[in-house]
């Protein structure tokens, strides 16, 4: 998806999932001028201009959560009417058909792969700041992160060949950092704890 001019931010609907507190995303949302929606309701997935699923918890209690309360079903009509959609973190990761959390986990199957542990002789939760880098061509939103520094927190990631990957980090081996395909975007790291990096990124996609 080209930037193209930047349009005024519209309604952001953070998705809240009951995974935990979402007051750090909305505030950053808010700093970069969004007008935020916090809401389990699918209408308003449905109807918001974006869309942010966030990220914390484990994934296979997240994409239950979201399959049992309509959200799911949401959530792809919103990225099928074309809107722009992060997803953060375990965001990122219940995307995917699958991972190897708690013993296997379904995902919402919008991006083919599997989630997987990171490797066992590396600290674990990966805690911190990681350098990203280019995996191939970049989306104009995803960009300017290459070569920059972002925080992570988490022990499971997608692999570094994911489809629609665009930036990898390392911790024990290379993982996908980020992915776009089409107006679906997705971040392992947490823009809203990345400072001035992260709040450059969540204002061009409010921008988009």
């Amino acid at each position: 998806m080209s930037l193209g001019p930047a349009r005024p931010p519209g309604t952001v609907a953070l998705v809240d999932y009951g995974a935990g507190n979402l007051r750090s995303v909305e505030n950053a949302l808010r700093e970069v001028g969004a007008a935020v929606v916090v809401t389990h309701d699918p209408e308003a997935v449905r109807r918001a201009d974006r869309v942010v699923v966030p990220g914390q918890g484990a994934m296979p209690a997240c994409a239950e959560a979201m399959r049992r309360s309509g959200v799911e079903a949401a959530l792809r009509e919103a990225i099928a009417r074309g809107a722009p959609v992060l997803g953060i973190c375990v965001g990122l990761q219940i995307l995917f058909e699958a991972g190897e959390e708690a013993g296997g986990a379904r995902g919402l199957g919008l991006v083919p792969g599997t989630i997987r542990r990171l490797p066992a002789g590396v600290k674990l939760p990966h805690i911190g700041w990681s350098p990203l880098r280019a995996a191939g061509p970049l989306d104009p939103l995803l960009a300017p992160l290459d070569g920059q520094y972002a925080y992570f927190a988490h022990s499971f990631a997608a692999p570094a060949d994911a489809p629609g990957v665009q930036l990898l980090a390392d911790h024990g081996r290379p993982f996908c950092a980020a992915l776009a395909r089409g107006n679906l975007f997705a971040v392992q790291f947490h823009p809203e704890k990345s400072q001035a990096v992260g709040l450059s990124f969540l204002r061009r996609f409010v921008g988009i």
